[in-house]
């Protein structure tokens, strides 16, 4: 979402006693304060509810606070610091009830959180601030703090006006898999200030599906994307990098699908959330800004100190070189401009690496027919058994790179012709070479463990 968010103002509660909220998120990045959701006066800020992700330790709190003295606090021990992952998150408040420790409680994957690093109960029969009529409800920002946007996505954001559900209402747990997944079509009864964002249309982000027409106003550009908690696409990971340096060297935007480098020189890179050990991937890059940019594949230690310094790395720097195991070739491979796009076929079936520049595939590589392209060394030999996609900066300059695994944008910009794999899961700017898949959780599902 970064600096986008969404609006719309509070109307007079079925039960201003009772809410939950209930929605899937996923990070983009972390130890940085981040609010996605937060209800306040727009003329006096001194009473507000909120729920955010902590800017030091990286764990939820949900907190609800009248101006005075009373309120209703929630912060995890648990830390959230997973950016592949969806979490499914579900508040639900009823402070009618006796006990205080029942007011208000949290959920995380279909799990009661019961242990707090901090909490606070409110007197029975609290008001809630958030469901006092003319307040305004942001998701994705804080509204009166400036910069504290929500980066990263969401999917099935709930909220409940009058009822205090639990997390089974929303979530369940798949029965082949045992992994909690949405229902997308839970049974709840909304109240007045309720709403359902599916974000199903990328021309109206704000629709309320919920049957009330609680439609929020959208406040800058959001991005729709495919990645959802029932397929997770792959990001690049801010949290495992190539080396202690790169920590600080290296920007995360786009949901960590772009990545910039901030030094001025090393060689910074970041991989792919998911690694793979069989199978076979594509995936792009684009280069806003070519010099210096590198693309490939690494097993995920990034021990040779740049991108393609490893034994088991491999990949192109945008002067054309082709780099594995330090050394450097530029036999069959071209340079590339700003604003190029640069394709990567990963074939972990027989052994063999395949990259296009704008769809011409270099060094004669063909991965349909599996001829040409350059051998890679077996992931069961390399020493982690995956491999993942990579990409950075070769050594200079402050590149940028937006990375595409399939989820159909270059940083905001959708690619423009669509091309999706075989199973249909995914898009991509060119075409996707016949066998090879996105790298997403059931494109890995369907290849590794069919």
């Amino acid at each position: 979402m970064a600096s986008t968010y969404l609006t719309r103002t509070v109307e007079t509660a079925t039960d201003n006693k009772k809410a939950t909220f209930s929605f899937w998120i996923k990070r983009g990045t972390v130890t940085n304060r981040q609010m996605f959701v937060r209800i306040i006066n727009p003329s006096s800020t001194a009473s507000y509810s909120y729920i955010e992700f902590d800017g030091t330790a990286d764990t939820l709190t949900y907190d609800d606070y009248d101006g005075s003295s009373t309120r209703i606090t929630r912060s995890t021990s648990q830390v959230f610091r997973d950016t592949s992952a969806w979490y499914h998150i579900v508040i639900s408040v009823d402070t009618t009830q006796a006990t205080g420790s029942d007011r208000a409680k949290v959920y995380v994957n279909g799990e009661q959180i019961t242990s707090f690093a901090s909490t606070s109960d409110a007197t029975q029969n609290y008001v809630l601030t958030g469901q006092t009529s003319g307040k305004t409800f942001y998701i994705g920002a804080a509204g009166d703090v400036p910069g504290l946007y929500f980066d990263g996505s969401m999917a099935h954001v709930h909220f409940i006006d009058g009822t205090a559900y639990d997390a089974d209402t929303f979530g369940e747990t798949d029965s082949t898999t045992g992994i909690w997944k949405p229902k997308t079509a839970p049974s709840v009864t909304y109240g007045t200030n309720g709403f359902f964002l599916k974000f199903a249309s990328s021309g109206s982000m704000g629709t309320d599906s919920s049957g009330n027409s609680n439609t929020f106003t959208v406040n800058g550009t959001m991005t729709q994307t495919i990645d959802t908690p029932s397929n997770v696409f792959a990001t690049l990971n801010p949290i495992h990098l190539s080396g202690t340096q790169h920590l600080t060297n290296l920007a995360f935007s786009n949901g960590n699908n772009t990545v910039t480098s901030t030094n001025g020189g090393g060689y910074p890179f970041a991989f792919s959330t998911l690694g793979v050990s069989s199978g076979k991937y594509y995936a792009e890059f684009k280069t806003p800004t070519s010099t210096s940019s590198t693309m490939g594949i690494s097993t995920g230690v990034g021990a040779g100190g740049f991108l393609g310094g490893g034994t088991n790395e491999y990949a192109i720097f945008y002067n054309g070189n082709f780099y594995n195991s330090g050394s450097g070739s530029s036999s069959g491979f071209d340079s590339w401009s700003d604003n190029d796009i640069l394709g990567v076929a990963m074939d972990l079936d027989n052994n063999k690496i395949y990259f296009h520049k704008n769809g011409t595939y270099q060094n004669s590589g063909n991965p349909t027919a599996g001829t040409g392209g350059n051998s890679i060394t077996a992931p069961s030999s390399n020493g982690t058994g995956v491999y993942h996609f990579a990409c950075g900066d070769a050594g200079s300059g402050t590149p940028s790179v937006q990375a595409n695994f399939g989820n159909g944008y270059f940083g905001t910009t959708a690619v423009s012709s669509a091309q999706s794999p075989s199973d249909g899961i995914g898009l991509f700017e060119y075409s996707v070479p016949s066998g090879y898949k996105a790298l997403c959780t059931k494109s890995i599902n369907s290849q590794e463990y069919s």
